[in-house]
């Protein structure tokens, strides 16, 4: 029997149709299944994530996050909840359920200031639910390029030359890196750690953000300005320094929530 058809018997449903794999899922699977009461997207959960240490902890936590933004009114996409409980499990396979939500992620060339300005925005407001001054502990980013270099010169000539000769700028970068998040205000609220392009589903004007998995608390200023340089091209190096702009100022809009 199908983990489709063992669904749909535990909750009483009638599939119309066979389960479409949707895209975009890396990790785990994603599926629409539709039925007689409704249309709903199945996130097939990975096995060996689950097996990993302290992953049920890490789900749970997030489980918790991601009700206080459905509460707030936060335009998430939120797991569904049955029998009291948001991760369900049939047979040892684990998997959330979610109302289906007819939208797709934006490629970097559909981008613009508004949907820059929008997402600065709704981060604010993500970042105002529950923040505190807290120091965190920092982890130094302590990446041993020299070892890959070595590494690459066996493997991979090309590439070697282009690190040989940019290692000096990336090593350079790595410490200011740690320099300046050592810098940062001890400050922890709700973040999202993901919410790039591929997470947020836009239908129109409207959207909903996915994967909210890694919701946790983290310092808002890095996650700010991860996403305004994800946001505006930066990962494409393409960098677009309007929408940089675009999604800094929509980030100032709620003034009173900013951290």
């Amino acid at each position: 029997m199908s983990i489709f058809t063992k669904i749909t018997e535990k909750y009483g449903w009638k599939m119309v149709g066979e389960p479409v794999c949707l895209s975009g899922g890396f990790m785990h699977k994603m599926y629409k299944i539709s039925t007689q009461q409704g249309s709903f997207a199945l996130k097939l959960l990975n096995p060996f994530v689950i097996q990993r240490e302290n992953a049920m902890d890490n789900y749970a936590k997030a489980e918790r996050i991601e009700l206080l933004l459905e509460q707030k009114g936060i335009p998430i996409l939120p797991a569904l909840s049955f029998y009291g409980r948001k991760m369900q499990e049939i047979d040892g396979e684990y998997f959330y359920l979610f109302d289906y939500f007819p939208g797709k992620a934006l490629k970097s060339s559909e981008i613009t200031a508004d949907h820059c300005k929008e997402m600065g925005k709704v981060l604010a407001e993500i970042h105002s639910v529950d923040k505190k001054h807290e120091d965190k502990a920092f982890y130094e980013m302590s990446i041993d390029w020299s070892f890959y270099l070595a590494e690459m010169k066996h493997t991979d000539t090309q590439l070697y030359t282009m690190l040989k000769d940019t290692l000096p700028v990336i090593q350079d970068s790595q410490n200011k890196g740690n320099l300046a998040r050592k810098k940062l205000p001890p400050i922890v609220s709700i973040c999202h750690n993901d919410m790039d392009c591929k997470n947020v589903l836009w239908n129109g004007n409207g959207y909903r953000i996915i994967d909210l998995e890694c919701l946790a608390y983290n310092n808002p200023f890095m996650e700010l300005f991860e996403l305004a340089l994800c946001w505006s091209g930066y990962e494409n190096c393409k960098f677009d320094f309007q929408l940089f702009q675009a999604f800094l100022q929509g980030y100032k809009m709620p003034v009173e929530k900013c951290p």
